[in-house]
């Protein structure tokens, strides 16, 4: 029998520990279970996490491919050696650098090791030195990595799962924690029954979440900005403002306060009343977490949003122990794009634009400095928006998982296209060499979850024939794009570990103090850990008793630093955290696509409960048409409109930007004139838009206009679901 591996679980942000047994016969995993020696989880798993682990959908990628083009430009993917797929991928890479770096774009992902990612932000920035390299994690938490730098100078939430517990209020929105974070909803859970405890969920949707909350608030599509600056001037009207904390540990209020709309306007634009409001408020009485995710974070206005969340915090007192504004990520690695990439800050958080890192990071990769770009991108719309001639995706699904999916397409199918994945993916489909890799169970390194703990991610069986892991084929074509970059063709991880952490010493995201044999007697530690007796707590507080911030506190991860707060340190100018002042003019912008008689329905996307990012490993074959939630009065209005007695299940969902087949689903928990697809399916994103949040440069995946369509072949006579008219040839 095959021995037990302590593992991390990749399958959500949450990072439980697991642990793994290989098969005694044939390939894979026998047996998956949650480790009770893992401090994050002690012994708690969801049945997704281990059912994907030891028996994932989708179809395995078990070979090198290239296309063997033909005279008519086309051709199909065949069978290669290693050999001549990574010469084939690092010649296309060659050919375009020497044209200029930015024609190669690179596109990490959250689903890499810390490891990976850190070797993939070295050779893309260092090594390639284009600033077209970014990463899917961008669509999901750029807006409130941005809201975490604006107000407190760093990024990362400030509270960690221990603080869930003494919580009174959990204010859950933009989020599905029921079904996207099941082992953290249940601590959430437990911690809302308490006694003078509650749970708050705001969401258009009643989603799981919602269905055992003890207030839904359901804001309009978009709203979500405009309500929570009520709830802020609510704040600031009704007296429950910590003038004390305020006064000595933020600056900026004044502005933000003279900026602040009329509650009754704001709750008006956000579709509450103002009792809601006043409900919202209220809540922040107690100790407060604000938990918030995709539904704030994926729009135009996210990062206001999300700083607007951050002020109702700061205003009320709500930082510390038991409080605190949390964002919720989605992919098991996401924060570990975050501090080790390269892709938005050097490693370890150094910024970007400081010239003195840029010339740091230089010296330590030994590269020329004129080499590293001196601004961190344009971001992933950006990316294709720039048309790059060579585009190489890692561990991510660009075909499927980007806003407005049928341009998308279109640039990569003009592209050289390199794509390095575990299984067949849409964007599989438009490579012209693709790299196999391997994936949970059998990669080595370390993953780093939402409350900033690392932890170490082991294999339980051997990689497989034909197979290399993401750090070997970085490493690998590292070797033929930019030699010297790396010190050998294949990279053993720890010390791939130990060049990042180093890296990373004296910031604010101090890896230092962690390394694996660290790992390997404490299961997991939180940063910042700037030395080997160190774990990270509550981060920016003081406490009476201790020599400094508790992020240097705990000796122990899960224990609690001893003394009450004394004082607060932000790595500001000031030395404060910053209200967001300045912003009144956007509670008056509108969404990017508005509806109108032509669409007249809001799309809004969300997460099934076993459905994984684009699907890849959680859906089987060939996905049928996309199942679209709609409230049984709006298909109702619809269909009288038209004159139709009875549509079917089957349709047609069309945007401005495409169409693509649907099975309606008539759900009372979707409001009425929102329409509800799934993220999962890869026919979503045909149809949402690419607008982005000016600040964060993440896409506005949340909304848009969309009208329902007879499906091709049915009997028309020129009408659709969506209006009482022809519709115009070039609608």
């Amino acid at each position: 029998m095959t021995d037990p591996v302590s593992t991390t679980c990749m399958r959500c942000a949450v990072g439980c520990g697991h642990v793994h047994r290989g098969a005694d016969r044939g390939y894979g995993l026998d047996t998956v279970r949650g480790d009770a020696a893992h401090p994050v989880n002690r012994g708690l798993a969801c049945g997704r996490g281990i059912r994907e682990s030891v028996d994932p959908a989708g179809e395995w990628l078990t070979r090198p491919l290239v296309r063997k083009v033909g005279p008519d430009g086309d051709g199909d993917l065949v069978r290669a050696t290693w050999s001549d797929a990574l010469d084939r991928a690092a010649d296309a890479i060659g050919e375009a650098v020497a044209v200029d770096p930015d024609e190669v774009a690179v596109l990490g992902s959250g689903q890499q090791t810390n490891e990976a990612a850190y070797a993939l932000g070295k050779l893309a920035r260092g090594g390639v030195g284009t600033r077209n390299y970014d990463a899917n994690t961008t669509l999901c938490m750029a807006s409130a990595v941005r809201a975490y730098y604006d107000a407190f100078g760093s990024d990362a939430p400030p509270p960690t799962y221990d603080d869930i517990p003494d919580a009174r209020s959990h204010v859950v929105w933009g989020a599905n924690p029921a079904v996207a974070h099941p082992v953290m909803f249940r601590w959430i859970a437990d911690s809302a029954e308490d006694p003078n405890s509650t749970l708050l969920v705001v969401d258009p949707v009643e989603s799981e979440t919602a269905e055992v909350a003890d207030l839904h608030v359901a804001p309009d599509p978009g709203g979500d900005l405009a309500l929570a600056r009520a709830v802020l001037a609510q704040l600031v009207d009704t007296g429950r403002v910590d003038e004390a904390f305020v006064e000595a540990h933020t600056e900026g209020f004044g502005d933000l306060a003279a900026s602040l709309p009329a509650v009754e306007d704001a709750a008006t634009r956000a579709g509450v009343g103002v009792e809601t409001v006043e409900a919202l408020a209220g809540a922040f009485e107690a100790p407060t977490l604000v938990y918030w995710g995709m539904g704030v974070n994926q729009s135009i206005r996210g990062t206001a949003t999300a700083r607007a969340l951050i002020d109702c915090c700061l205003a009320s007192g709500n930082l510390g122990p038991g409080s605190g504004p949390f964002s919720l990520t989605g992919q098991a690695n996401s924060m570990g794009t975050r501090v080790c990439s390269s892709k938005g800050s050097w490693p370890g958080h150094r910024d970007f634009d400081d010239p003195e890192e840029r010339r740091f990071v230089a010296d330590v990769w030994d590269v020329p400095v004129s080499r590293l770009p001196d601004d961190p991108g344009p971001g992933p719309v950006g990316v294709f928006e720039a048309r790059p001639s060579v585009l190489w995706t890692v561990a991510t699904n660009p075909a499927a998982g980007m806003p407005d999916a049928g341009r998308v397409r279109e640039i990569l199918d003009d592209a050289f296209v390199i794509a390095q994945d575990a299984f067949h993916t849409e964007t599989v489909d438009y490579a012209d060499v693709v790299l196999p890799a391997a994936t949970w169970g059998e990669s080595s390194g370390t993953a780093m979850n939402m409350e900033r703990t690392v932890s170490r991610v082991r294999p339980a069986i051997d990689t497989p024939a034909g197979v290399r892991s993401d750090l070997d084929v970085v490493a690998a074509v590292g070797s033929r794009v930019a030699p010297g970059v790396f010190p050998h063709a294949e990279l053993d991880p720890e010390a791939v570990f130990d060049e990042f952490r180093e890296l990373t010493a004296g910031t604010d995201a101090d890896c230092s103090g962690i390394d694996y044999d660290r790992l390997d007697r404490e299961l997991a530690v939180r940063w910042p850990a700037p030395d080997a007796e160190t774990s990270g707590g509550y981060r920016y507080c003081e406490r009476e008793g201790g020599d400094g911030a508790s992020d240097g506190d705990e000796s122990e991860l899960g224990e609690a630093a001893d003394g009450p707060v004394a004082g607060w340190s932000f790595p500001t100018p000031s030395g404060k955290a910053h209200f967001s002042g300045g912003v009144a003019d956007v509670d008056a912008e509108s969404l990017p696509e508005p509806t109108g008689a032509d669409y007249p329905l809001t799309l809004t996307t969300g997460r099934e409960r076993d459905g994984y990012n684009t699907g890849v490993r959680s859906r089987e074959g060939t996905p049928g048409p996309v199942r679209a939630r709609i409230n049984p009065e709006t298909f109702a209005a619809l269909a009288e409109r038209t004159r139709l007695e009875s549509a079917g299940p089957r349709t047609v969902v069309a945007s401005r930007r495409g169409s693509v087949d649907a099975v309606l689903d008539l759900d009372e928990s979707v409001p009425p004139g929102l329409l509800w697809l799934p993220i999962h399916h890869p026919t979503t994103n045909r149809l949402t838009h690419p607008a982005t949040d000016p600040l964060s440069a993440e896409p506005n995946l949340k909304q848009c206009a969309v009208r329902l369509e007879r499906p091709e072949g049915e009997e028309s006579a020129g009408r659709d679901l969506g209006e009482d008219r022809e519709v115009p040839a070039d609608d």
